[in-house]
């Protein structure tokens, strides 16, 4: 099946996109276990996992629709001083994750391209949950203090 005009150049973006998010979580969750915090570790993993599964569907969908998709570019890979930097870093990461998918929906709607658009709505409410996680979490160190908060992370 051909593409619409503009949705191989924004599934792309997606593309680079969560590669980048795959290697934030896969930084992130390492830097976690090598401090010790086991439950962090888990946690950044499967959002690592998740971000996999997204890009396999882009991908495959790319070509499926006679797109060509480039694995070979990735965004800057961010990683901090503390929880709180990391935490920082990938909340924002998705936010931006959201923004294109978000910018990607409508263009598919626009075009008539309502596969793409459920694919693509699918993976806006994972990131949309992840925005969330990654709030909540920074909700409560500021509530509970950081050093509270991450004894609690020592341990799955």
């Amino acid at each position: 099946m051909k593409a619409k005009e503009g949705v191989l150049d924004l599934l792309q973006k997606v593309v680079t996109l969560e590669l980048t998010a795959i290697h934030h979580y896969l930084l992130h969750a390492a830097v976690c276990d090598n401090w010790g915090y086991e439950r962090l570790e888990h946690e950044l993993h499967e959002r690592m996992t998740e971000e996999i599964a997204h890009v396999s569907k882009v991908i495959d969908h790319m070509l499926y629709l006679e797109g060509a998709p480039d694995v070979q570019k990735l965004g800057v890979v961010q990683s901090g001083e503390s929880v709180q930097d990391l935490f920082n870093v990938d909340l924002k990461l998705e936010q931006e994750d959201v923004k294109l998918l978000q910018e990607a929906i409508a263009h598919c709607s626009m075009v008539g391209d309502f596969t793409t658009r459920h694919l693509l709505e699918k993976m806006v409410v994972d990131s949309e949950e992840h925005i969330d996680w990654f709030e909540t979490q920074l909700r409560t160190i500021k509530q509970v203090g950081v050093e509270n908060y991450l004894s609690e992370q020592i341990k799955k």
